[in-house]
């Protein structure tokens, strides 16, 4: 298929933005300096817009040129790419709302540059209870309550949350980041994706219009219905760990080839004609190949599933080629970010060098959904053709 002439425009304006982005990201890692300008441009250049129909000012395009540009940005900074998770999953969203209203109230804000953080998580209760609460106050809401996980709230214009209502129910919002009441705080503590700004969010009293309240089936699944939005949310993890692969490899072959001095009963005169570094950086290399690989091949997978209308059958399968592309992708770059410093001795340790970012990196991301539980569910799909559990987590 022939893309777009949009399409080739925010491919010219990707490769620039990930020259960009690429400097000094291992010490920006190092530093914890948050990359603020950097999310401000790939914003500002649409890039957030790949999926927004041609009708609304979109490029329109599949969700592979999305996963392929999220694995390209993981690959020089993964703290960006998943900073960016919830803006494009509003995105994926909104081309599901039965509400015409719903779109043409939120693309233009993407249209325009903005940037959408989430806070999603509490701390406390059961693992994804709501405790916070929305309450009428007038032609509006308030709403008062404490989110974690708020990935990539400091960096965004908007920010989505749930609280619950005076019946219990879920009521999601998108306020402004800027309303009064709204604190972000830079709080995130994790040993790996230090810089994608997922602290605490506290909303006190904060005021909600009712043009900002969204459908909860947007995101949340009945417990009969899988929506689309879910596989791509998984793959999209799966695609920041492709690309944290990508980057290890790239490490591994600069360190090789610049700084690294081969062992001393090696009888190679340089790194790069051990054999055992040469091997080393060949299996980092096709670990990152196979992860990029079947990313690619499950993003396909829900195209396929939009192409045939969204047939239940159809994304039960996208859920299980994504939970196997996640398992490998998660494997493939803790494998890379471990094997790395087997093409150097001691030198490779240095904190000057922060190689083990990859690593720390892989992990923290891997550990959003362990891939045990993904293994698990793909074998009981082949053995006893039960479908991926409805956790909203396949």
């Amino acid at each position: 298929m022939t893309a777009s002439p949009l399409t080739e425009t925010l491919r010219i304006r990707a490769a620039a933005v990930l020259g960009d982005l690429a400097l000094q990201s291992a010490a920006r890692e190092q530093a914890r300096e948050l990359p603020h300008e950097w999310i401000r441009a790939i914003g500002h250049q649409n890039l957030l817009t790949w999926r927004i129909p041609q009708r609304y000012g979109g490029a329109g395009t599949s969700v592979r040129e999305v996963i392929q540009w999220v694995i390209d940005v993981a690959a020089v900074d993964s703290n960006v790419a998943q900073a960016l998770r919830p803006s494009y999953l509003l995105v994926e969203a909104l081309l599901l709302a039965e509400d015409e209203g719903l779109r043409e109230r939120w693309f233009p804000h993407f249209l325009s540059g903005g940037v959408f953080g989430n806070a999603g998580w509490e701390v406390g209760g059961a693992n994804g209870s709501i405790s916070s609460r929305i309450v009428p106050d007038g032609e509006g809401f308030r709403v008062h309550g404490s989110k974690y996980y708020s990935t990539g709230a400091l960096y965004a214009d908007w920010i989505s949350a749930a609280a619950l209502d005076d019946q219990g129910q879920i009521q999601r919002f998108i306020v402004p980041t800027d309303r009064q009441g709204v604190v972000r705080k830079d709080d995130f503590d994790a040993m790996g994706q230090r810089l994608t700004a997922s602290g605490t969010t506290d909303f006190a009293h904060v005021w909600v219009a009712r043009d900002e309240l969204i459908p909860d089936a947007l995101f949340a699944l009945a417990p009969t219905e899988r929506s689309i939005v879910t596989p791509f949310a998984q793959l999209y993890l799966a695609a920041v760990e492709a690309g944290i692969a990508r980057n290890a490899l790239t490490d591994a072959v600069h360190f090789a080839q610049h700084h690294a001095r081969p062992i001393k009963h090696s009888t190679a005169q340089q790194s790069v004609d051990d054999p055992y570094v040469a091997y080393t950086v060949g299996d980092i290399a096709a670990h990152a190949f196979s992860a990029q690989a079947v990313v690619l091949a499950a993003a396909d997978r829900i195209d396929a599933a939009w192409d045939l209308g969204l047939p239940q059958d159809a994304i039960n399968h996208a859920a299980v080629d994504v939970a196997q592309a996640q398992y490998i992708a998660a494997q493939a770059a803790l494998r890379a970010g471990e094997w790395l410093f087997d093409v150097a001795s001691a030198s490779a340790t240095a904190r000057g060098h922060n190689l083990d970012r990859h690593w720390r990196n892989a992990r923290t991301v891997a550990n959003h959904n362990p891939r045990h539980w993904k293994a698990a569910a793909v074998g009981s799909f082949y053995l006893k053709g039960t479908p991926p559990p409805f956790s909203g987590l396949f």
